[in-house]
């Protein structure tokens, strides 16, 4: 497989968002990109909703949300844009779910959740969504599995999974959705389960090797990849940013044995990744200095050295980027 080099990749700055805010919702979908929601500057839930053109390198304002909020799931269905609870004015859960129009340009009330809920995992198939886990009103992590029916605006509960959490990561892979990672009360789950859709059963797969918090997933081919992540305090230990990456192949069924020499060059959490071209694309985060201060990495300002790389897949080896100039919101 011909991958590019890594110096074709360039960094190009693009028309800022209209509003500044944090814990907004990307969706990309028909070529455009979406953000939905999110908190101001005193972590107000907002009701904003806008459109990103790529081609003109233009934000288009879009009708608001009809119910302000942050931290929401969401994903398209068709030409439509389905947001599932969140955080509310009010910071508690909600279990509204609102529908958004894109040839017609309006929202809809739909069926709402069983339960009030933030940090839902969402995915979509065959005009359904599957929605996974999440936090309620009790702050409790939830085992709830639901699928939504368009046609039918309705919940139907489905075999609750077998562990419980919430600020989980899902992927769809044919008829099975695979879900790791995530968060009970603050402290990290490890576990990854997978659920068959048309034998409606769950099946524990190995857990993921090192249990951390704020990680990222990326998938590519046959392979997921867990990277970096919190490792998080216990009474004897501190706490302790991760340059880890574990490997799993999905068609072996099992996590593969990785040097030190592939993880990550520089530790961090809580950072973007994605896959491009056959590379596995790493940017931005937390990572603990030397002076021990925890700073963004890959603002040109503070980082005398890139903090993007991208890792070739079938070398095995981490390159550097130059640094980001620029993200969506944050």
């Amino acid at each position: 497989m011909e991958v590019p080099s890594v110096k074709d990749f360039q960094w190009k700055r693009l028309a800022p968002l209209p509003s500044r805010r944090v814990y907004c919702s990307l969706l990309e979908t028909g070529g455009q990109v979406y953000a939905i929601g999110g908190c101001d500057d005193n972590g107000v839930p907002m009701d904003c909703f806008e459109v990103y053109s790529p081609e003109a390198d233009q934000w288009t304002a879009l009708p608001p949300l009809p119910t302000a909020r942050a931290g929401v799931a969401v994903t398209a269905l068709g030409k439509r844009i389905m947001v599932i609870g969140g955080v509310g004015t009010n910071q508690l859960p909600l279990k509204v779910v609102e529908m958004y129009n894109i040839d017609e340009g309006k929202w809809r009330r739909r069926s709402a959740l069983r339960e009030a809920a933030m940090g839902i995992s969402v995915t979509a198939k065959d005009y359904r969504v599957y929605a996974a886990g999440g936090m309620g009103l009790d702050l409790r992590p939830h085992s709830h599995l639901q699928h939504y029916d368009m046609l039918k605006d309705m919940w139907v509960s489905l075999t609750p999974m077998p562990t419980p959490r919430y600020a989980a990561t899902s992927f769809l892979r044919g008829s099975k959705i695979y879900v790791l990672g995530g968060r009970q009360s603050k402290y990290a789950v490890n576990a990854f389960e997978v659920f068959d859709i048309e034998t409606r059963s769950w099946t524990k797969f190995p857990n993921i090797p090192c249990k951390r918090a704020f990680s990222s997933f990326v998938t590519l081919e046959d392979r997921l990849y867990s990277l970096g992540g919190l490792r998080q305090g216990r009474l004897y230990r501190q706490p302790k940013f991760l340059r880890t990456m574990d490997v799993f192949d999905m068609d072996q069924g099992g996590w593969l044995k990785m040097e030190r020499s592939f993880f990550l060059k520089k530790r961090r959490a809580d950072f973007v990744a994605g896959s491009l071209s056959g590379r596995v694309i790493v940017a931005g985060g937390l990572g603990k200095f030397p002076s021990g201060f925890v700073l963004p990495l890959a603002i040109p300002k503070r980082c005398s050295t890139s903090n993007t790389t991208v890792f070739l897949a079938w070398g095995r080896v981490w390159d550097s980027c130059p640094p980001a100039v620029a993200v969506v919101g944050g």
